[in-house]
């Protein structure tokens, strides 16, 4: 039964822009983990994308001064101009681009960011290119907005990364925006200037097409990895560039709901628009914390990243010793995108046949009680997520079980 008949049975009809999109399966998975644990089974979740780590003690500190002080009404509509300066300090010191106050937008989390991008710049028929495996949302946001998504697979043999004749086979008249993410949730690849540098050529040979790009895990990479991105190393692109970024990965801020981002005059005020007309402005106490967490100590940041970086290491090694899992070593994020190719055929102990990767998560989940993503729900199939933002000890327990589960596979 569809969403829409399901909903017209209660005498209810959805607006056509979303009567296709549904729940996204990352929440539906959670939601079903969730339960089964309620209800007593020792289920390890991991499906969730946030830090296990508490918000840094003087991030916390200062937003209760703020509440303390009063500053809990409402603040200028699409960002203070305390943490619009500190995130123009953080774009000038960290990656070399320089915006302008009125080039700076914050708003309630990344995601609205990019909502508010693309109901402000998209006309039914635009289409938006978007490198699979991708973040669930990405093309769910594009169709509710009225535009088309076009999803261009990028396999483990690319590194996950979209590659310059993919991306001019992709570009056509309609073509609006290239969408891309680096570390990428789910696979945890990451594009090195290297990598950016022939992209961002066929962008200069193609001028009415724009690029958004979602750093939201910038800071959590590995390995020496150098992080860049676009603009900083191609500035004639500046003028059509919306670089999107936020305090939730790197400090732990999840719930705080807040999402910045620096893009052209013209493009910013019209993102203004869509929020005034939605949300208004972000929190007011949300917003003195993302002050202090980019212009307070720094050092987090690092023990952080090495201790994901840890967990890493563990995920993937133990993935990659069970046989019929292969796992690409991620570059940043805290996700690895593994391939159940070599699974994929197997009969469970009671018969079932692992015909697709999610009937193999289907299989963890209810027999191992381990949580994982299918990565159809991201676009690329047959692989699977995990998130590693939890302890080792619940990470190397999964493990145990997910090998365990996969040895009685015939």
């Amino acid at each position: 039964m569809t969403i829409v008949s399901k909903v017209e049975e209660a005498g209810f009809r959805p607006a056509s822009r979303i009567a296709a999109i549904g729940v996204s399966k990352i929440l539906a998975i959670g939601a079903k983990a969730s339960a089964m644990k309620r209800e007593g089974l020792p289920v390890i979740i991991l499906g969730a994308g946030e830090p296990d780590f508490d918000t840094p003690d003087n991030v916390k500190q200062v937003a209760k001064a703020a509440i303390d002080r009063g500053e809990t009404k409402y603040t200028a509509l699409d960002g203070t101009p305390e943490l619009k300066k500190a995130i123009a300090a953080k774009f000038h010191r960290e990656n070399g681009v320089d915006y302008a106050l009125d080039e700076i937008t914050v708003a309630t989390g990344a995601k609205q960011i990019l909502f508010n991008a693309f109901m402000a710049s998209i006309d039914p028929g635009d289409e938006v290119i978007i490198p699979t495996p991708y973040w669930t949302s990405y093309s769910d946001i594009v169709e509710i907005c009225g535009g088309v998504p076009v999803l261009v697979p990028c396999d483990a043999e690319a590194g996950f990364r979209l590659q310059a004749e993919q991306l001019e086979r992709a570009i056509g008249p309609k073509t609006r925006w290239l969408l891309l993410n680096s570390p990428s949730n789910p696979s945890g690849a990451a594009y090195s200037e290297a990598d950016y540098r022939p992209l961002l050529d066929v962008l200069l040979r193609h001028p009415h097409v724009w690029l958004m790009v979602d750093d939201m895990y910038e800071h959590i990479v590995y390995d020496g990895f150098r992080f860049v991105t676009p603009v900083g190393i191609e500035p004639r692109l500046k003028d059509r560039a919306l670089t999107i970024n936020g305090v939730s990965k790197a400090y732990a801020m999840t719930g705080w709901r807040i999402g910045y981002a620096g893009g052209p005059k013209a493009l910013i005020k019209a993102m203004a628009v869509v929020q005034s007309q939605a949300t208004s402005c972000p929190s007011s106490v949300s917003q003195a914390a993302a002050v202090e967490a980019l212009n307070g100590p720094q050092h987090v940041l690092d023990e952080r990243r090495r201790s994901f970086q840890d967990r890493r290491d563990l995920v993937v090694s133990a993935l990659n010793a069970i046989e019929g899992i292969e796992c690409r070593v991620p570059e940043g994020a805290f996700y690895t995108f593994a391939s159940c190719a070599g699974l994929i055929g197997k009969k469970t102990p009671a018969g079932l046949v692992i015909a697709t990767d999610a009937d193999f998560t289907t299989y963890l989940l209810e027999t191992a009680y381990v949580a994982v993503v299918p990565g159809s729900a991201f676009g690329l199939s047959p692989f699977f997520r995990i998130s590693y933002a939890t302890s080792k000890a619940e990470l190397e327990e999964a493990l145990e079980r997910i090998a365990d589960a996969c040895s009685r596979l015939t």
